[in-house]
């Protein structure tokens, strides 16, 4: 191909919002991206890196990217961030400035992207997506619980790889609650299937997109996430992304195919759950150790989740070839196991586990605020198949105070003093979340001024500082005349 290949790589991991967690994985996926596509033995691809800016940054270098372009070049843009959409399902992704009540102005729209390509004369666009998606629909309509990604981005020369379906988390790696970054499952496929060359699926040396696409699906779906990656693809040709590493001689054997070992049934992660938890002012200020009782799945006793009585016999599901899917769904006749079961077990009906209610016990960080999600990792039900347990997600719902209420990290209250005390001033005792303290109060004071203490205020949700008390001293009118 005698056009440009050229590769902008986009990653958010750092937010200014604190309703937006941080994300380990984007600066990761980056520097490994960028280094095997930049390969010249490998995909001999000009990149370049956006790290942790703001929209009107991201939107910009975009903008940049796809313009004056020739009908022969390839263009990969891959993008790292938190997916999230509107009150009418639009599809943005965030960038280190968003705010999710101003999402138009501090976020990249979806609508953006697909304008975007739209313009641009390039015959072969590759749009790389690891975020998490929801239902998205075409710029101006209406969201559907049937359309998507693809519906919003797709079009003709360009080739769409998302880490997840529409309604699916994209999930890091798998240390959780270490620092150390590595890069998220599903740009770890991409790079393993470039630099390995394993994604040269027909062993002619060359990695196309499709080929790519397979090697992403098999090695997520080998993984513990609960993670289906998807593929759009309306190209004029077929489009190679990179060589294997160590190209083939012309007298050496076609490599064969990866086989799988039949009969194995696909275990898969189970459902998390979203729990939604009424939590008192103070219990999120001072942090709060608690039980729920949760209905959940657990794995059977009986086939030790299995999902089989104990002479029966397993078969590759013919319908969808072992892998589960039907398209975009489970395979109806396997129910996206991959196998059949002759004689399921009775006590579980072959899915490998039973129902049951268990206590949870839970504990919330000092500082959460309203509508903030702890997770609590592999506490949710087990996997069809005795696949690994979800997780389960917190979302707090902050009850108002009848004394306090939360400005940003500022606790404010009102007391009423007496008017001999406002005019020569002294100390008062309050009753605080940390207990009773004692308020030093000016004298001369006017009613309606407020008393500001230090330190006494709502917690950063990371430890580093608390906001302020602010008091503010009423004197009833009576005790002034």
């Amino acid at each position: 191909m005698s056009g440009i290949r050229d590769a902008l790589l986009i990653a958010t991991g750092k937010y200014d919002s604190g309703r937006l967690t941080e994300l380990r994985s984007p600066c990761a996926d980056v520097a490994e991206l960028a280094d095997v596509l930049g390969d010249p033995a490998i995909g001999w691809f000009e990149t370049k890196q956006l790290v942790d800016a703001p929209a009107h940054r991201a939107t910009r270098a975009i903008e940049e990217f796809f313009r004056d372009r020739s009908t022969d070049d390839l263009l990969v843009l891959h993008i790292s961030c938190h997916g999230v959409k509107n009150d009418d399902g639009e599809l943005y992704l965030a960038a280190a400035d968003t705010e999710l009540d101003l999402l138009g102005s501090t976020a990249i729209p979806a609508a953006f992207l697909h304008e975007q390509m739209s313009r641009c004369r390039a015959k072969s666009i590759i749009l790389l997506l690891d975020c998490c998606f929801s239902g998205a629909a075409l710029p101006g309509m209406k969201a559907s619980a049937t359309v998507d990604a693809k519906e919003q981005l797709a079009g003709s020369g360009r080739a769409i790889l998302t880490a997840t379906n529409r309604t699916e988390y994209a999930w890091e790696g798998n240390r959780f609650l270490e620092l150390e970054p590595e890069p998220s499952r599903f740009t770890e496929a991409i790079i393993h299937g470039l630099r390995t060359g394993e994604a040269d699926r027909d062993g002619d040396g060359r990695v196309a997109v499709d080929e790519l696409y397979d090697h992403v699906f098999e090695r997520l779906r080998e993984s513990d996430a609960k993670q289906t990656p998807r593929y759009w693809a309306d190209l004029e040709y077929r489009v190679f992304l990179a060589n294997t590493a160590i190209p083939m001689q012309p007298d050496q054997p076609v490599k064969a195919q990866p086989k799988t070992a039949w009969p194995q049934r696909k275990a898969r992660r189970g459902q998390d759950a979203l729990i939604r938890l009424d939590v008192s002012l103070k219990d999120l200020a001072l942090g709060k150790v608690d039980t729920l009782k949760i209905d959940t799945a657990i794995t059977c006793g009986s086939c030790q989740g299995l999902g089989t009585s104990a002479d029966s016999v397993v078969e590759r599901c013919t319908h969808c070839s072992g892998y589960g899917l039907d398209g975009e769904l489970d395979c109806e006749e396997c129910t996206g196991f991959g196998t059949l079961i002759r004689n399921p077990c009775a006590v579980c009906a072959g899915d490998g586990r039973v129902r049951t209610t268990r206590t949870m016990t839970f504990r919330l960080p000092q500082g959460i605020t309203n509508g903030m999600r702890v997770r609590f990792s592999e506490q949710g039900e087990v996997g069809p198949g005795g696949g690994p347990a979800g997780d389960v997600y917190l979302e707090v719902a902050e009850l108002a105070d009848a004394k306090f209420e939360r400005r940003g990290r500022d606790l404010h209250c009102t007391i009423t003093v007496a008017a001999d005390l406002a005019r020569t001033g002294g100390i008062v005792d309050l009753a605080t979340f940390d207990g009773v303290r004692k308020i030093r109060i000016p004298g001369g004071i006017k009613s309606g001024k407020t008393v500001r203490v230090a330190g006494l205020g709502f917690p950063e949700v990371d430890g580093s500082g608390r906001g302020n008390l602010m008091v503010t001293v009423e004197v009833p009118r009576a005790m002034l005349l």
